[in-house]
């Protein structure tokens, strides 16, 4: 419906100016006439009056107008914390209502904006309505802007700073906060209070958490009066139960014992009140780092490929090497006089009694049983490796002789036995079906297709031995075992059959791919979690979890994944090269996905581990009120089943009352034509101007 409007306009035909200048010699003439008391006076006066109007030269403008419909925005909040209770059936029923009663005013719009549902993969910024808000109020003209209700739970995270004022000018509306949850409210939460992002493999790292009861305890009760009982695991592993007091920050010790990633699961028991369990619980990460890997290196006698290893080993800048090599056996006699002898003692009893759990591996480079290490620091050693230590051992022909470490007390933790016999001719080394399938040897560069010929160089001696446990990832001259891996109780053991690697790396026939096989092979042998054979990974990438199972035999079972919400659903992975099988699924909710194929069980995060959604999950009006009481708008409790009124209140009047909020009735409209009448034609003002003129010739001439 059009409407017109009137306004009144002047189009002058002088200069302001000289119409000043006219008008005031129009005052002195009537001054001065009033000074001779004429009596035609009035009549001048209003000659001129019409004369100075006439320059100015006035009209009236109809405007044909179109009035401008306002309108209304209502922000719903959909962030998890909506989910607890009834919260979001009073939000559906508060905007249900809303939109019913809006929709009988005649002239005004509704926009209804959802925000703060979490997506995988974004942020932890927690609940951004503001956010939103300004993106829905980007086309619109704050003159025609009515107001804004946010139905919310009252936790937002993107409240304006600074200024309220300056907010409530850019938003230029009554802003009014309908809240799905009740005043009352009370939960228990786990707050991780201090939490390291990094660990050093072997030491204990403190974790500092807090269970506090909101609300906070009456003066009259003491802090920490109460307990509660505490469950944490790690890598998805044994439970470990723990009684703290309430209110009260509290150490936690975690045992790092391993490089990457180590999941630290808390949950602690449910209060005396509770909106929700998801706060009860806590996921930490800590990256365990190794500070330096102290590797110890005892060569047998020189040889060629000695240095080879050492070489290797001191490559790497986080490797610190303690390397000795037995030049002088006790069973040498020669006559040398000792003190021309420039060796020193081999410090048999610092290395393998008092410092031997320092060192994260130990290699043995063609050592035999020569009588310089005792039997009882061999025993040492083996016993090392069982409660987690790593050993490697290069052999040289004397393994296939009594000499052999085979006969010694590290014979029960090898996985091999020898024959006797030792080949001395020259062959390739061959990456076994197994090692196709290991992280080890898997897609080593030459080592060819299934069946083909490594494209590197020969050795030429192999010890022949029997593998009595471990696996075989390398054979060699006549399809013997070459490289043979083994777990013996919490540790690792490697052996290599041949003293020949050092033709790889002198680059005879080609050479081979000795530093990254070796450096694999070290690894592998201290737990790194990225060279596992048979290992479960999961990862969040972008909207999807992506599952990898590494195995060493053919694993078709399928995985059963569980949501963060504990709704669990099966996911078959599909075979692919190297023992890996993977599969995807979509997910939509942010949280940890646990996922497991009945003996191993791996953990991924989308999104914030510990989201600030959750921080405090009470209904609250505290964070908008400021803004609220700045542009004139409301709080009201849509929990308690109360929705308020409506009422279109004009700009500049109160916007908000008990049980009921005002939406702006701004009346804007938009111009579709005029037309302009003049209210002093120049022929009528002329008459006009002479009429007067006579008029006041006759008065003053009677």
């Amino acid at each position: 419906m059009s409407s017109s409007g009137f306004t009144l306009a002047t189009a002058p035909l002088l200069p302001w100016a000289e119409i000043a200048l006219l008008g005031a010699a129009c005052a002195l003439v009537l001054g001065f006439g009033i000074l001779r008391r004429a009596r035609g006076l009035p009549w001048r006066a209003v000659a001129l009056a019409i004369l100075l109007a006439a320059l100015i030269n006035p009209s009236i403008i109809e405007e044909q107008r179109s009035p401008q419909r306002d309108i209304a925005i209502i922000v719903v909040d959909e962030s998890p914390s909506q989910r607890v209770g009834d919260r979001q059936h009073a939000t559906e029923a508060a905007l249900a209502a809303l939109k019913d009663r809006l929709s009988r005013e005649r002239d005004l719009d509704l926009r209804v904006i959802r925000a703060g549902k979490p997506q995988p993969g974004a942020g932890s910024d927690g609940t951004r309505l503001f956010t939103a808000l300004d993106r829905a109020m980007s086309d619109v003209p704050r003159q025609r802007l009515a107001g804004v209700v946010m139905i919310t739970d009252g936790q937002v995270h993107d409240t304006p700073g600074g200024e309220v004022s300056t907010a409530a000018e850019a938003i230029g509306a009554p802003l009014h906060a309908v809240l799905s949850g009740r005043p009352d409210e009370g939960d228990r939460r786990l707050v991780i209070n201090q939490a390291p992002s990094f660990g050093l493999v072997g030491k204990e790292l403190k974790l500092t958490i807090r269970v506090e009861d909101l609300p906070e305890r009456s003066p009259k009760k003491p802090e920490g009066s109460s307990q509660a009982r505490v469950t944490w695991r790690k890598d998805g592993g044994a439970p470990h139960q723990v009684a703290v007091p309430v209110d009260r920050n509290v150490p936690l010790p975690v045992a790092i014992d391993h490089g990457g990633p180590n999941v630290v699961e808390i949950e602690v028991e449910p209060g005396p009140q509770e909106l929700t369990l998801d706060n009860n619980r806590a996921v930490v990460v800590v990256n365990g780092v190794r500070d330096r890997l102290r590797v110890l290196l005892v060569s047998g006698e020189p040889h060629a490929g000695e240095r080879v290893w050492r070489n290797i080993l001191k490559s790497d800048p986080s490797v610190d090497l303690v390397h000795f090599t037995i030049l002088r056996p006790p069973e040498k006699q020669d006559g040398t006089p000792i003190r021309e002898l420039s060796l020193i003692a081999f410090p048999i009893r610092e290395l393998f009694n008092v410092k031997l759990d320092e060192f994260d591996l130990i290699i043995f480079d063609r050592y035999s049983r020569r009588g310089v290490i005792p039997q009882a620091y061999l025993e040492n050693v083996a016993r090392y490796v069982r409660n987690g230590g790593a050993f490697l051992e290069a052999v040289g022909p004397s393994f296939g002789t009594p000499l052999s470490l085979a006969r010694t007390p590290l014979g029960a933790i090898l996985p091999t036995e020898p024959t006797g016999d030792v080949f001395e001719e020259g062959f390739k080394a061959r990456v076994t079906d197994l090692g196709r399938r290991h992280p080890v040897t898997e897609g080593l560069p030459g080592e060819g297709s299934v069946g083909g010929e490594p494209s590197w160089g020969r050795w030429f001696r192999q010890v022949e031995a029997r593998v009595h446990h471990g696996v075989t990832i390398m054979s060699g001259d006549r399809g013997g075992p070459l490289l043979v891996l083994d777990r013996v109780g919490k540790g690792r053991v490697a052996q290599l059959l041949s003293d020949q690697m050092w033709f790889w790396a002198r680059g005879f026939e080609g050479g081979g791919p000795q530093a990254e096989l070796l450096r694999r092979l070290a690894y592998w042998l201290m737990k790194e979690p990225d060279l596992e054979e048979n290992d479960l990974r999961a990862v969040v990438e972008g909207d999807r979890l992506v599952v990898t199972r590494q195995s060493l035999e053919p694993d078709d079972r399928p995985v059963d994944v569980t949501a963060p919400d504990g709704s669990s659903r099966s996911l078959t992975l599909s075979p692919e090269s190297g023992g890996r099988s993977t599969g995807s699924l979509p997910i939509s909710e942010m949280g940890l996905y646990r996922v497991t194929d009945g003996s191993r069980t791996a953990l991924a995060a989308a999104g914030p581990l510990n989201p600030v959604e959750f921080a405090d999950i009470r209904s609250t009006a505290e964070k908008l009120v400021p803004i609220v009481a700045a542009t004139g708008g409301g709080v009201f409790w849509a929990g308690a089943g109360t929705i308020p009124d409506i009422r279109r209140v004009s700009p500049g009047r109160q916007a908000s009352g008990r049980n009921w909020m005002g939406f702006r009735a701004n009346g804007d409209y938009t111009v579709t034509g005029f037309s302009e009448t003049p209210l002093l034609p120049g022929v009528a003002a002329l008459l006009l101007i002479v009429g007067g003129l006579l008029a006041a010739w006759r008065r003053e001439g009677s």
